[in-house]
């Protein structure tokens, strides 16, 4: 799956141009490795994302196409929260 589709089904970014624009920008990485919005996604994969001044790090637990909100947070497991100044 699509970094750009997976953060918007999994609802980290709400839209999926917004997603695209982010990893455009190089706030996003995938094992290490920078991650452009077309990079593709495989269970175990560990993705950190820059929100302004916090670096999220999550692990993908599944890949799926659509899901309801409750559900969405399935999709990841957060291994790290750090807020940098």
């Amino acid at each position: 799956m699509r970094l750009d589709k997976f953060l918007k089904v999994s609802r980290l970014i709400k839209r999926r141009p917004l997603a695209k624009q982010v990893a455009d920008q190089g706030r996003i990485k995938i094992n290490d490795l920078q991650a452009k919005a077309s990079s593709n996604l495989t269970v175990g994969d560990q993705v950190e994302i820059k929100f302004g001044q916090t670096i999220l790090t999550i692990q993908i637990e599944e890949l799926k196409d659509h899901v309801k909100k409750d559900e969405a947070t399935d999709l990841y497991k957060i291994i790290k929260e750090e807020k940098v100044e």
